[in-house]
């Protein structure tokens, strides 16, 4: 695959991105696509190494080692060195729904566990996936595929996050009526709402839904199942439910001085403000603006670089990440072997920015907080901290001890908790009345049948916080088990 001394010949291209002060000035995505020649020695560089780990899709040590969607990385690859562009798009969409959004915001552990990454830097995998697929759509290969036979069955789909879609859009393909139903006012889940404008832009996903739609899948929006409409009128109306809610309870934090003015749920506020440049352009106001303020994020994940990137556009004063764990190293780690996915020092764009406008890193490691502390008005005027040192025995138990003497107090006018998800919101859950294993809805991996005959869950929904390439994955392996589920019901209510 790729030429044969292509990883000998070709250096790691990345994309090239706006500077890091001029991109704080709007909120366009801040990477540009390479040329085509450029990415032909990309792909030239993609090794004939015999077992091509890079789709293997397995998890090692609670990580994602390859592609689990099994995408055909060396294949597409290979066509796109030889120039055969329309084939390489052919060959991604076997396996990939939606490749212009992993090809923007997944981590890539296709990367990870690339094979020459062993010794060098790994394909440029990500690049050329984003780049094959915005090819397909400005040269007008992509058009929509109406199926040609419709079997009489009606699919509900509840939440439309790449679960969800990926589930509709197979299961449209089988020739059955889709449905999917979403509480917010626009489609897309965590797609539109939860990732920044400047790492996803809302036109490449309004673009995807749009083709949907010419397909023939029925998108209801503004409608919360439970409230606006019941499970019983879902379970009665079609013949299976696929339950795509994802994840979206959010981790609070127990601290003292939580319920001051100035304390914010990352999601909310990432919500807020992606929405109003949607609505208005900023016009409406319907957002919080830390314009002048000093920020800081608790949660050392990507959430929390979002947040930053999101105030550092708003011109806030100055802005702090606050993560618990030991910075990482530049090089992998000894228990960190390949091919799992690298748990390596990285720069992401929001660090970028703010070192640019800051002159620092904004990320302060194995820190705790300790307490946050308001004025006499009931807002947030400072945290308090202290260091904490990471220990790990030998049989691999992790503590965290705290250095006495290393307190700070932290001047701060807004805290953004940004610390994870504990999975999806039950009342929609109880509606159905699936049950509930460790905060996750009970169904199988595999079947993802739920307790509740022609009832179905997917995605982080079932199995908790993860990758959108899990999510596709997952909507695509349940819509497989709802197809044959449906089928089943119509040939024995023909006999």
């Amino acid at each position: 695959m790729g030429k044969t001394t292509g990883f000998m010949e070709f250096a790691r291209e990345e994309e090239k991105k706006q500077h890091p002060l001029s991109r704080l000035d709007n909120w366009k995505e801040y990477s540009e696509r390479l040329s085509n020649e450029s990415l032909q020695k990309q792909g030239a560089r993609c090794m004939d190494c015999g077992t091509p780990f890079c789709h293997m899709g397995m998890e090692f040590n609670h990580l994602t080692s390859g592609c689990p969607i099994h995408n055909l990385i060396p294949e597409w690859n290979d066509l796109v060195y030889k120039g055969q562009w329309k084939e390489a798009l052919d060959r991604l969409l076997l396996t990939n729904n939606f490749p212009e959004f992993t090809g923007r915001v997944c981590p890539a552990p296709c990367e990870g566990s690339c094979t020459l990454a062993i010794s060098d830097p790994a394909v440029a995998i990500k690049s050329i996936e984003r780049a094959i697929i915005d090819k397909g759509f400005e040269e007008g290969w992509i058009e929509p595929r109406i199926p040609k036979h419709r079997t009489g069955k009606k699919i509900a789909i509840v939440g439309s996050g790449p679960a969800g879609l990926a589930c509709a859009d197979q299961l449209n393909q089988a020739g059955h009526s889709v449905t999917v139903y979403e509480r917010d006012d626009r489609i897309g889940g965590l797609l539109m709402y939860g990732i920044p404008n400047m790492k996803l832009e809302k036109e490449v996903v309004e673009r995807r839904v749009k083709l949907l739609e010419d397909e023939g899948i029925q998108f209801i929006v503004n409608t919360e199942v439970g409230k606006d409409i019941s499970a019983e009128e879902l379970q009665r109306d079609f013949d299976a439910v696929v339950l795509c809610t994802g994840a979206q309870k959010q981790r609070d934090l127990v601290i003292e001085g939580r319920e001051l003015d100035g304390v914010h749920l990352a999601m909310d506020y990432l919500t807020s403000t992606t929405k109003s440049l949607l609505d208005s352009n900023f016009k409406d106001g319907n957002c919080l603006n830390v314009e002048g303020k000093d920020v800081i994020v608790i949660g050392g994940g990507d959430t929390g670089a979002d947040c930053v990137a999101t105030a550092l556009r708003q011109n806030c004063n100055s802005v702090a990440q606050f993560g618990k764990h030991p910075q990482l190293p530049k090089n992998r780690p000894f228990e960190n072997p390949w091919p799992e996915f690298p748990l390596v020092f990285s720069l992401d764009y929001a660090y970028e920015e703010a070192e640019a406008k800051f002159g620092q890193d904004p990320r302060q490691y194995c820190i705790q907080t300790k307490k946050i502390v308001g004025d006499e008005n009931g807002k947030v005027k400072e945290l308090h901290t202290i260091q904490m040192e990471k220990i790990v025995d030998e049989k691999g138990n992790v503590t965290f001890n705290e250095l006495p003497g290393t307190e700070k107090v932290w001047p701060c006018d807004h805290v953004f908790i940004a610390i994870g998800f504990e999975g999806p919101e039950h009342p929609v859950l109880k509606q159905f009345g699936v049950e509930v294993e460790n905060r996750k809805v009970k169904a199988a991996y595999g079947t993802y049948e739920t307790n509740v005959q022609g009832v179905f869950a997917a995605g982080d929904a079932r199995r908790g916080q993860s990758l959108i390439v899990w999510a596709i994955h997952e909507g695509r392996e349940a819509a497989k088990q709802v197809h044959e589920y449906v089928m089943e019901q119509k040939q024995a209510a023909a006999m």
